[in-house]
């Protein structure tokens, strides 16, 4: 069974590129999963060269010119970049018969949202207040898309592993509103000029959409009560109406011909393409414990069709953040039945902290996942993690 350890620039330069190799090679891992472009966010690293790392949006090499030049949006380059940090990695793993994958965050950038808000995620209120949100409907986030995918793909990684290529999960720092599951949802929908004009081709009433969403949720934060209950098409057509529906779903376009796209650059460049899909993080990053419905059976509230993309990508990473060995097996097979038969399925594990507090415990996720259909495990994330969970990797494997 394949697997890959997840690790960050920021570890090769803590521990020393060869180090890491070592460690992750007696773990019993086939590869690593390098940040090759992040995003920004604030980490406990409990064995890194700072016990508290702030990490930044951007690539860890320096942007090609001819994908990058003439385009509006370019990939922010991380400091050290100029060091070229994955030309050592790339040759270490060889010497070690390792494979490299990139692990890419697309559309997850607030540097980028910040110098260019039209290119984020716009509300039903007409709101761009998620900077951090790159809409893939955009013309200029698609061409950035394609660009850091052939980017990454250049760096000799064997995979480009995509993270948010789709739209994000609503998220605030702060609110005092008691917003139900469908309401932040419809909070969340972008009704942005290129959003609204492609749901309109496929025969969608954008307008009525984002008005029946404006009025619903103008109304909860006017002090409505908050919808009850999960998020379902048939709960959502109830309370907000079809058209509000038909407008979520047909969000997948974006995704699907975008995933498309990207797809076909990082072939080109001589490697291939995971998809990873973000809802199993959504449902359980905090505490391992996700709400009853499955991830694949979710994954359409991001924009994400399944089973169009199954016939698009030849991988799929899914993220098993659950304690219950049960209910990883329950996902990945979600998964399978709809991507079909013919793609990699790779889930990604947590060897500790919220939802993993043993080596059995691992184990048993790991027979599971490949019991329901998995190919390949891995691990997230190196530098999170402390030893004494990473060291659950190899009994896992074993």
């Amino acid at each position: 069974m394949d697997s890959a350890l997840y690790v960050f620039v920021e570890d090769l330069r803590a521990e020393g590129v060869r180090g890491l190799l070592d460690r992750a090679s007696a773990y019993g891992v086939r590869g690593v999963a390098v940040a090759a472009a992040y995003h920004q966010a604030r980490d406990v690293t409990p064995h890194g060269a700072s016990r508290l790392t702030l990490r930044r949006d951007g690539v860890h090499f320096p942007p090609p010119d001819d994908l990058f030049g003439g385009l509006r949006l370019t990939a922010p380059v991380q400091p050290g970049a100029e060091d070229r940090p994955l030309d050592e990695l790339r040759r270490a793993c060889a010497d070690r018969g390792m494979r490299l994958h990139g692990w890419t965050v697309f559309l997850h950038n607030a540097t980028l949202g910040l110098a260019h808000p039209d290119v984020t995620v716009e509300n039903c209120f007409g709101d761009h207040g998620s900077p951090a949100d790159l809409c893939p409907s955009h013309p200029d986030v698609r061409a950035y898309a394609v660009a850091l995918a052939r980017a990454v793909a250049r760096q000799g990684v064997d995979t480009v592993v995509a993270e948010s290529l789709h739209f994000g999960a609503f998220a605030y720092e702060r609110c005092q509103v008691a917003l139900g599951p469908m309401d932040a949802f419809l909070f969340g929908l972008c009704f942005c000029a290129h959003c609204m004009r492609r749901a309109a081709d496929l025969g969608v009433n954008a307008e009525v959409a984002r008005q029946e969403c404006a009025r619903i949720v103008g109304g909860v934060l006017d002090g409505d009560p908050p919808a009850e209950g999960e998020v379902t098409r048939a709960a959502l057509t109830a309370y907000a109406g079809p058209e509000a529906v038909a407008y979520a779903r047909a969000r997948s376009e974006s995704v699907t011909s975008l995933v498309g796209e990207v797809a076909a650059a990082v072939t080109a460049e001589g490697a291939r393409l995971t998809f990873m899909d973000a809802t199993g993080a959504a449902k359980g990053y905090a505490h391992g414990l996700p709400s009853a419905g499955l991830a694949a059976h979710d994954s359409w509230q991001l924009g994400i069709d399944l089973v169009a993309l199954g016939d698009l990508v030849p991988s799929f990473a899914v993220l098993g953040y659950a304690r219950d060995p049960a209910r990883v097996a329950d996902d990945v097979a979600a998964y399978r039945r709809s991507v079909g038969k013919n793609p990699e399925l790779r889930v990604v594990l947590r060897p500790g902290a919220p939802d993993t507090d043993s080596a059995e415990r691992l184990a048993a996720k790991v027979r599971a996942a490949r019991t329901a259909g998995a190919g390949a495990t891995d691990f997230y994330a190196y530098g999170l993690a402390p030893f004494e969970a990473l060291g659950r990797i190899t009994e896992a494997l074993a």
